[in-house]
């Protein structure tokens, strides 16, 4: 795989479906932007193994939302780790890229940089959320946190929510080429039967807990195919998941060339916040003069931090609140 080739599959989410079966799926790579989102905190490495998963997870997620659309993951949980959230920011045109954003909250006391990631999250809530834009409520749907991954939290909320079998297989980790720093690398392949060839439940599961999975949502008809499917997708190492010297294309070929993959468009992502001033100043807009006075610090400024992006952000404290007492560029009301 030439250099020119494995930089045009950086950062791109390729949607494809099996024309021999009704599945369809989506592998995706994250580099440089998995790299940046990382890049913004210190994370220890159980913190960022959470991290990075659930980015990949965000993006092969996030790739069928459409214009202007954000979908949000989210983890809340009472261990160690306590909070992962990431955004899926649809592109605003065609033909520009989506956007990813991800952070954590994290106990430094309780959190055991050895161990396991996925145990640290102890007990919680997996949600995905899906804002629509101006004047439409937002979706959300939740599972508890089990299976022992964040991909299997994954497939139990398309079970439970959406009643669609879906499967992911995903890798990622620090890299390094040849001569060069170690950066972060991820990829994935998400599959999916399509919406009309998936039963719907009746009553309790058999995943942990009475969760529904995929297998207690696929017909006898279909479920030679989805298991096949799921077999050869099992076959994927992980140098083939995250690449870079295998293109996804070449991947879909190695795995299913007997199912027929076909692909359509890729979708490029990069890292990307929506924090700005304007948007910190309004969220502060709803407090008064006595609240502002407790968040100004003993330089008399009113600070606020972006958990996404680190962006820092300095006010004065008469500008703010809704009995601010100057105008933003500091005029007297």
């Amino acid at each position: 795989m030439t250099l020119t080739a494995k930089i045009a599959w950086d950062d791109t989410v390729l949607p494809f479906q099996l024309d021999r079966s009704d599945i369809r799926g989506r592998v995706a790579r994250l580099d440089t932007t998995l790299d940046r989102i990382l890049a913004q905190h210190d994370y220890p490495a159980p913190v960022e193994a959470m991290v990075a998963e659930m980015a990949l997870l965000t993006a092969l997620i996030g790739q069928t939302i459409k214009l202007r659309w954000k979908l949000s993951l989210q983890v809340r949980s009472d261990g160690p780790i306590r909070l992962i959230a990431t955004d899926f920011l649809a592109p605003e045109a065609e033909g520009e890229p989506a956007r990813i954003r991800a952070y954590a909250s994290f106990d430094e006391e309780r959190l055991d940089v050895a161990a396991p990631a996925f145990p640290q999250l102890g007990k919680g809530y997996f949600a995905i959320l899906i804002d629509q834009g101006p004047d439409m409520t937002p979706y959300q749907g939740i599972t508890p946190l089990a299976g022992g991954s964040l991909a299997s939290c994954a497939e139990a909320y398309f079970a439970q929510s959406e009643q669609l079998p879906t499967s992911f297989s995903l890798s990622y980790g620090e890299a390094r080429e040849p001569g060069q720093d170690a950066t972060w690398r991820a990829g994935g392949v998400m599959l999916q039967i399509m919406p009309d060839s998936a039963l719907e439940a009746q009553g309790g599961g058999t995943g942990d807990d009475g969760l529904l999975t995929a297998d207690d949502l696929v017909d006898e008809d279909a479920s030679e195919d989805w298991n096949r499917a799921n077999i050869l997708l099992d076959t994927a190492d992980e140098m083939e998941l995250i690449g870079p010297h295998v293109a996804p294309t070449d991947l879909l070929v190695r795995l299913f060339h007997e199912e027929e993959p076909r692909v359509f468009d890729a979708q490029p992502v990069t890292f990307g916040c929506t924090c700005s001033e304007d948007r910190v100043r309004q969220s502060l807009s709803i407090y008064s003069a006595k609240d502002i006075a407790h968040m100004t610090t003993d330089a008399g400024d009113v600070t606020a931090d972006c958990q996404f992006c680190g962006a820092h952000y300095v006010f004065d404290p008469l500008t703010l609140g809704f009995e601010a007492e100057k105008d933003v560029d500091g005029t007297p009301r």
